[in-house]
């Protein structure tokens, strides 16, 4: 027999499997004995208030209310700059690379009353903070500029 099959035997095959046996139920045991002692538990834990990151600031650098004047330009542009007649009643889609908000502008119609031309629209925005409906009135000022008469939420 070879020294290896020698130091091998049958009566130390079995001391080998004992001590892996050992080993094994150990592995197991102690995982289970630190979660009965007390240790990781979803109610104990918190917030870690010790992390700081410079990626978003606090408070924010616009106010919400900002966007929404921000994006009542972007459609006050759209509604202005349509072509009604080309559109055939189709809705014009907007949306402001600055806020991230986008919609479509819809039911637009031009009225003229005594020299005085307005275009009506319902408009929609989607952002992050949800999707709102909003109707407005947008009249032609002098010097050939539009101003918004009305943009209320619905």
């Amino acid at each position: 027999m070879s020294r290896i099959a020698q130091a091998f035997d049958s009566g130390q095959w079995g001391v080998i499997a004992s001590a892996s046996a050992k080993a094994a139920l150990l592995t197991l045991a102690l995982p289970l004995a630190a979660c009965g002692a007390g240790g990781f538990s979803l109610e104990k834990a918190g917030v870690d208030r010790s992390i700081i990151t410079s990626s978003a600031s606090y408070p924010p650098a616009q106010p919400a209310g900002s966007d929404r004047d921000s994006d009542q330009t972007t459609i006050g542009n759209a509604v202005s700059s349509a072509d009604i007649q080309e559109l055939g009643g189709q809705a014009v889609p907007w949306a402001n690379a600055g806020t991230g908000s986008r919609g479509a502008i819809t039911e637009l119609a031009e009225l003229k009353d005594g020299g005085l031309t307005c275009r009506r629209f319902t408009a929609t925005r989607e952002s992050f903070d949800g999707v709102a409906l909003y109707k407005g009135e947008l009249c032609m000022a002098g010097a050939g500029g539009w101003r918004m008469q009305e943009f209320k939420a619905l």
